[in-house]
């Protein structure tokens, strides 16, 4: 990593520190240095030199609360909630900070970003999506930059999505779905898995793999029980070239947020490039796919009966599903491009003092 570029280390368990690994190869130097944020605990030394030596602030995630909320003291905690919303929400902090046990799925510590702090101090903010820039001007941001999150091409083919299939006992003609990527609670998996279930239940040629880490202990032991369900493959952690064979094996990815933290999956990035139909979240943050790129499903209490109807147009209409995908492709493919994102952030670094 170039010394001007801060990001967690490679081979961190953060999807921020395989992003900037990928494109420190391809940025040229420039006066301004590039910090990446995200909400968790990985970027507390890259945030505090942000905000005392300015420049360029990435926010790969819009909502950075939970990332304050873990390492600052109670004090320091409702001190920051007030800059950032005002002398009057010093109730609503205390009792936030009372609640924190449940901020992983509250809507409420979604629903208040704290990005001020390092916003309004930043030279320029980069973003990968109209959500998150809406979100970082409410917050004092100066200059906000709408750059997609890059794709690489794949080094896989479909030979090698084959082999993963017979490799995990799939059927020829079995509609595989598959969940990746460091697995929390808002990315909806354990609601995801109870879907697939009914939907096993009507359509026996259909298997869900569920592949990666979660995130804690109490997730692990809930997915350790929901996985031994019929049609479930539980998969851990994937390198980078497994995790393009088993995109290139799968039929469609279930990509869900809610509550969402202003980010672009780049898993959902990953397969759409892969020309795979991708579910997600509707919301801001998803508006830069076109319709017909992708099949979404509504947050809140219609998000399951949607996600099955979802899932069964998949395995029901697979031509359909492949048009979405090769949709999915092309669009990615002209505006994701790592070259043209590394080009584009190059010329910030370099415009700024």
């Amino acid at each position: 990593m170039n010394a001007w570029h801060y990001a967690p280390p490679p081979g961190s368990r953060s999807g921020v520190a395989d992003y900037a690994a990928a494109l420190d190869k391809h940025l040229h130097g420039g006066a301004a240095p590039l910090y990446h944020l995200g909400n968790n605990g990985l970027h507390r030394e890259i945030y505090a030199l942000a905000v005392t030596k300015p420049g360029v602030v990435m926010l790969h995630d819009a909502v950075l609360h939970h990332f304050l909320l873990g390492y600052l003291t109670r004090q320091q905690y409702i001190a920051e909630f007030v800059h950032n919303y005002g002398e009057w929400k010093r109730d609503l902090a205390e009792e936030l900070w009372e609640h924190r046990g449940a901020s992983g799925t509250d809507p409420r510590y979604f629903d208040f970003p704290m990005v001020r702090r390092v916003a309004e101090t930043a030279k320029a903010v980069i973003v990968h999506n109209g959500g998150a820039e809406r979100l970082a001007l409410e917050h004092g941001a100066r200059t906000v930059h709408v750059i997609p999150h890059f794709h690489e091409p794949a080094g896989v083919d479909s030979v090698d999505g084959l082999r993963f299939r017979q490799k995990l006992g799939i059927e020829p003609g079995t509609a595989l779905f598959g969940i990746f990527g460091y697995l929390r609670e808002t990315k909806r998996v354990l609601p995801s898995i109870r879907v697939f279930s009914r939907l096993h239940a009507l359509r026996p040629k259909t298997a869900l793999l569920v592949a990666g880490e979660p995130v804690s202990d109490d997730l692990r032991r809930l997915l350790d029980a929901e996985t031994e369900r019929p049609g479930v493959i539980r998969l851990g952690h994937l390198s980078e070239r497994e995790l393009q064979a088993a995109g290139s094996a799968i039929d469609c990815c279930i990509n869900l947020r809610w509550p969402g933290a202003g980010e672009t999956s780049g898993i959902a990035i990953r397969m759409m490039g892969l020309g795979k139909p991708v579910i997600l979240t509707e919301s801001p943050e998803i508006e830069d796919f076109p319709e017909g790129t992708r099949l979404t499903v509504s947050r809140g209490a219609d998000e399951g009966e949607e996600l099955f109807h979802q899932m069964a147009l998949v395995a029901d209409f697979p031509a359909l599903a492949r048009d979405i995908g090769a949709a999915a492709r092309r669009h990615i493919e002209l505006h994701h491009s790592i070259t043209h994102v590394a080009e584009r952030i190059s010329s910030i670094l370099q415009r700024l003092p």
